[in-house]
């Protein structure tokens, strides 16, 4: 083979290379889960494959387990699962959360746990956000709406350890009857 055949080659390979490069980074992202917040679904120190272009083609939608900036310091991200969509009304009392108007009937958390009975309005363009082990998760009802922009993208497998491989559930079965919000 030629030298100058072989150095092309070369640069073909490392071109290819960079490229799938960038569009695996731009397109997937893992993310380890740090803390309870989202058991008895997604554990401490597990990995989780985000589709970073998720939201291109269409909203986030109520279920959708998200990774997303922290409102109170972009620096961080968090986990959690969308309750509320823009113009969404939430409402808990002490064991329910209620989107506009209806009971949630929540299979993935852990134990139901609401500090106090309040009433949130979705904004236009905000998702509202819990985690699924309600005792200890610091979410929206504590600190408010995730504005879409902040959203990295959907949480779709976990990825790591192997043995724990699998889908991540959004339960549309929980979300298909909630009335249009008003």
């Amino acid at each position: 083979m030629k030298r100058s055949q072989w150095i092309r080659e070369l640069v073909e390979i490392l071109a290819l290379t960079l490229l799938i490069f960038l569009v695996v980074r731009f397109v997937i992202q893992s993310y380890r889960v740090d803390g309870p917040s989202m058991e008895p679904g997604l554990v401490n120190n597990e990995f989780v494959m985000v589709n970073k272009v998720s939201y291109l083609f269409h909203e986030p939608a109520r279920g959708d387990v998200i990774v997303f900036h922290w409102p109170q310091d972009t620096t961080k991200d968090f986990i959690k699962r969308i309750i509320g969509v823009p113009g969404d009304t939430i409402a808990t009392d002490r064991e329910h959360v209620m989107v506009n108007g209806k009971v949630l009937n929540e299979p993935y958390i852990s134990t139901p746990s609401n500090p106090e009975g309040r009433t949130w309005k979705v904004p236009a363009g905000e998702y509202f956000v819990m985690g699924d082990n309600r005792p200890v998760s610091d979410d929206s009802r504590s600190w408010g709406f995730v504005p879409k922009d902040y959203i990295v993208g959907k949480a779709s497998i976990v990825f790591w350890p192997l043995q724990n491989l699998h889908f991540i559930n959004t339960y549309p079965d929980v979300f298909k009857d909630i009335p249009a919000p008003k």
